[in-house]
């Protein structure tokens, strides 16, 4: 069952992700979680409060999916693994990406906002590295890196820009250099 504050969480990630930071505020949230008026900032006295929310609810919401279905056996299933990765994030989990994406602007002068973002990154780098290590990768964590900032690249191209072009040539490329 979802609680008021996961709603008010829910619709702030969708606020964010569909109309951009500037639309997030505490009654623009209670609005469109239909809750009652105040509710909002109850849960989050001020807008750093709301926003701190938003990142680790995110989080919350994304990284189940991370160690569940990631097992790839060879480089090539790595890549599909990754392309996959690429196009949920930017299809099924576009507002999600996006609210994201709007939130890696926020925190680049926002240190504690930082922090949580970059835990899901961390979080994502670590199920990279024995990937690369079991493929027989010299430098794992510097593999592991490059592949997941260019899986970033990927999606901030895709959700900015609408770039649709196939990820898998990019990732291939990036793969083979951190198996090298």
């Amino acid at each position: 069952m979802t609680t008021l504050r996961d709603r008010a969480l829910d619709s702030a990630i969708d606020l964010l992700g569909t109309e951009g930071l500037r639309s997030l505020t505490h009654a623009r949230v209670d609005d469109r979680a239909g809750i009652a008026r105040g509710s909002t900032s109850n849960y989050f006295r001020t807008r750093d409060a709301l926003l701190a929310g938003v990142a680790q609810r995110i989080l919350e919401r994304e990284m189940p999916d991370v160690g569940t279905a990631f097992a790839p056996v060879s480089a090539d299933e790595l890549v599909d693994a990754v392309a996959a990765l690429v196009r949920h994030t930017t299809t099924v989990q576009r507002t999600l990406t996006t609210a994201r994406l709007v939130l890696f602007m926020e925190a680049s002068h926002d240190p504690a906002l930082r922090a949580t973002l970059s835990s899901g990154r961390h979080a994502m780098e670590a199920q990279v590295v024995p990937v690369l290590a079991s493929l027989g990768s010299t430098d794992p964590v510097t593999g592991a890196a490059a592949l997941m900032a260019c899986a970033e690249g990927l999606i901030l191209h895709r959700i900015a820009r609408g770039d649709e072009t196939d990820p898998r040539p990019a990732l291939e490329l990036v793969t083979r250099a951190a198996l090298a």
